[in-house]
């Protein structure tokens, strides 16, 4: 059984969480974890320090990309729970996590890469074709753009409207929560911390160590 990590570091990219690592702290879980978690850990610091002067499409292109390596493995199967909301840390060490961790790890990459809160949610859909709950982050150019998608499911990132295989529920970032209408935010109906994983997540970010 995996056991439930205790993980922090700071986002500087929002206020109170930072995804910036120490090498300290690196090498600490690379001897929990092992030799190729450390170079996870250390591929995604760089990858941040990469990007941060790049174009935000180009951002999107190298986040998307690095995370969709990684292996989907089901909650019950990975962490013993039907639903566990990882930090990126997590899925980085554990190699592997599920839809909602592919979308988590991809937001605050970004985030701390540059791109503003307000073009970033994380959103709660339904997987047409796999008639299941599904999870990605989408992207507005602008306040009123079809949004681009990215998900774990397919490598290319492409606008909502060419998603017919998604239909959008809700959607949420570190302020908001809105209800979705075809591919986009449609109503606000509140702060995200109204989700309970969501504010579980962030607590375990904000307030364990390693």
């Amino acid at each position: 059984m995996l056991a439930l990590l205790s993980l922090t570091y700071t986002l500087t990219a929002a206020p109170g969480l930072t995804v910036i690592m120490s090498d300290s702290q690196i090498n600490k879980l690379g001897q929990q974890y092992g030799e190729m978690a450390m170079r996870r850990l250390r591929r995604w610091q760089d990858l941040m320090a990469e990007i941060a002067d790049v174009s935000e499409d180009e951002k999107l292109r190298r986040v998307n990309q690095f995370f969709n390596q990684l292996n989907f493995v089901d909650d019950i199967d990975h962490w013993q729970q039907k639903d566990y909301w990882a930090s990126p840390v997590e899925f980085l060490i554990t190699n592997g996590g599920d839809c909602e961790d592919f979308s988590i790890a991809k937001y605050y990459t970004l985030r701390q890469a540059g791109v503003p809160i307000e073009k970033l949610s994380i959103a709660y859909v339904k997987a047409l074709k796999l008639n299941q709950a599904h999870m990605v982050l989408t992207y507005y150019r602008t306040p009123k753009a079809t949004p681009l998608i990215l998900d774990n499911l397919i490598s290319d990132i492409k606008p909502a409207h060419q998603r017919t295989d998604l239909q959008h529920v809700y959607s949420f970032n570190g302020e908001n929560l809105w209800l979705s209408k075809k591919g986009r935010r449609s109503t606000l109906v509140g702060t995200s911390d109204q989700l309970k994983p969501w504010v579980q997540l962030q607590s375990r970010m904000e307030n364990q160590d390693y």
